[in-house]
Formats: structure tokens, sequence, C-alpha cells
């Protein structure tokens, strides 16, 4: 790909349920859009996308080729690569990739996600998404009645085991290095979920499965299934040229990019949509923010050209006038004579 000579009216940054969903609003708006994609969806590790009417345990690549296939129907662009740098140019933007290439925009949609900031904890990364899950709607319905723990690593953990009690009946609360108050203590136990306590050192595994927790005292605790609370950060670093950057979120679960309920940020022209701005969101809360995301866009766009062309409307009339008034003045004089 070289450097587009033409701007399109929008490049979305992130292909996943969320850009994608959002480009196939602005293509059948009739706008031309390019989606930059760099292919690492958040949930690459799943076996399935759950929750989402109509696609139901759809393996997550396969949405995305369908979701690909229809922006492409419409005229949507999607481009491979990573998206180094956006910036502001003239009353557009310019994104540069991280090979050098670049394409300029009228408005910017930025659906990036973020990245699960794992326990350091031997044996998580490896199974994540598979046997070490972190939300009971994802992935809870596949682990009920079986034996699950849940490790203290962020705010949401007493949540997370009071969720996925709904599930099965088997729930221990490993207080690693957060234990739980007083009243957590109390919701735990009212509950019937057993509370180790201790350092958590690995997560054990045998044969590709999971099948216990380890503490550093040596005791391990057998389990199916591990429930973890990740740090969530929105990949926001490529907007730093805008003066956008990713805050804390007041959950104290990660860090987000605000924005208004439409998606709208503080700078001008860029929108943001699914996790980047909204941490909790499922796939399809995520794809129908973007589509709100990117109706918001086109209307943005419609007034910008309606107001050139009433601008341009005034000009006309305005000149049209002149000249009626000269020819006016002109058919008086000969009458002079």
């Amino acid at each position: 790909m070289t450097e587009w000579t033409e701007t399109a009216d929008v490049v979305v940054i992130g292909g996943g349920a969320a850009g994608l969903n959002g480009a196939l609003m602005l293509a059948r708006a009739r706008r031309s859009v390019v989606v930059i994609d760099s292919g690492a969806p958040r949930n690459a590790p799943a076996d399935g996308v759950h929750g989402l009417l109509g696609r139901e345990g759809m393996p997550p690549g396969e949405l995305l080729e369908r979701g690909r296939a229809e922006v492409r129907q419409y005229g949507g662009r999607i481009v491979d690569g990573t998206v180094a740098s956006a910036a502001r140019d003239g009353d557009g933007f310019v994104v540069t990739l991280a090979d050098g290439r670049s394409v300029r925009a009228r408005r910017l949609l930025v659906a990036t996600g973020l990245v699960d900031e794992l326990p350091d904890l031997p044996g998580v990364a490896e199974r994540w998404g598979r046997d070490v899950l972190h939300c009971p709607y994802c992935h809870g319905w596949e682990v009920r009645d079986r034996a699950v723990g849940v490790l203290a690593s962020g705010p949401m953990s007493v949540h997370q085991a009071l969720l996925f009690r709904q599930l099965t009946a088997d729930v221990t609360f490993f207080s690693h290095k957060l234990p739980p108050t007083a009243e957590q203590a109390e919701q735990l136990a009212a509950r019937g979920i057993r509370v180790v306590d201790g350092e958590v050192a690995a997560v054990e595994v045998a044969d590709d499965r999971l099948t216990g927790v380890r503490l550093r005292d040596g005791r391990v605790v057998r389990r199916d299934a591990v429930v973890v609370a990740t740090r969530m950060v929105a990949r926001a670093d490529l907007l730093a040229g805008l003066g956008l950057r990713a805050v804390e979120h007041p959950s104290g679960v990660g860090e987000y990019v605000p924005a208004d309920p439409t998606g709208r940020t503080d700078v001008p022209g860029v929108w943001v949509a699914g996790n980047v701005t909204d941490l909790t969101a499922q796939v399809g809360a995520a794809a129908a923010a973007a589509a709100m995301a990117g109706a918001q866009i086109n209307a943005d766009l419609v007034m910008e050209e309606t107001q050139a062309a009433v601008a341009a409307y005034r000009e006309a009339f305005s000149a049209g006038s002149e000249a009626r008034l000269c020819a006016a003045v002109a058919g008086d004089r000969r009458h002079d004579f």
C-alpha cells in the first residue's frame, strides 16, 4: 500500500467487532472508509463468541472474516497493518502505519480495544482464554457445575466469585495478596464460597488441562478452572499525537479513553468505540457502540458538508443578485437617452 492520494471520509483504527461494525454503518451511508487492523483481537484465544444473538458460539476468527466481507461489500477497504501514530493534518488527520505508509482522513473512529494484563503467575498466560478465565458471561456456562477457583487479583475479584457462584456450587476464593474485607468475607461465607488464605505460587497444568492451584506453602487445591481479574488497559498510545490518552477508570480496573455516550472524544473529529472506552463491553455491546459512533460521524460530516453548501449557495446568490442589479441599472440608463 502506498500513501492514499485522496482523503478518506473516515479511517477506522482497529478491525475487531467494534471497528468493523462502525465501518459497516459508514460504508452503507456511502462514506469512503478505510479500516486498518493489526490482526491481534483480544478474544483470539477463545473457542467461541458468546452472548451475541444469532452468532452464539461462532469462532472469533469466523465472525471477523464475515464482518470484513460485509464491509467490503459496501465499498469499505480493509488494510492489514499496525498504526504507529495519528496526528492533526489541517482540518483532517493523517494516520501513519509502523511501516511508514500513511492515509489521510476527515474523521477518525478508534476501536483499538484493550490489553489484558494478567497476574504474573506461572501457567496463567498459557491457559488464558481456555481454563483461565475472567468473565462469567463469556465463559461461565462452559464451566458450570465444575470446580472453579477465583484468584484475588483485582478490585472486582469478590464480585467475580459471587457471579461464578451462580453457575456452580463449587467455588473457592484464593485471597492471595488481597484478603477480603469483613463484609466481603461474610458475603462469601453466606454463599458457601470457601476462602483459602496464603499466596498463590502457580496454576497447575497436566495433560494440557488445568488441574489446580499451588500455594507458596506447597498446598495444591484441585480446580478445573481459575478466574482472574485482569488489569484492562486501552490501546491508546497511538493517540498521544492528538492529545488523547488513556486515564485510570473510576472502578480501578484499568485505563480507558473517556468519551460521551456517542463515542465523541474531547478532540474534535475523533470518536472511540468498544473496549478502548468501555472496558467491560462484550462483543455485542462493543459493536452496537460502534454503530452509534458511525452514525454520529456520518451526521457530523453531513452537517459540515451542508454548512459548506450553504456558504457556496449564499455566495452564488449574492453574485447573481449583484449581476441582476447591474443589469437593471444599465437598462435604466438606456431609457435616459
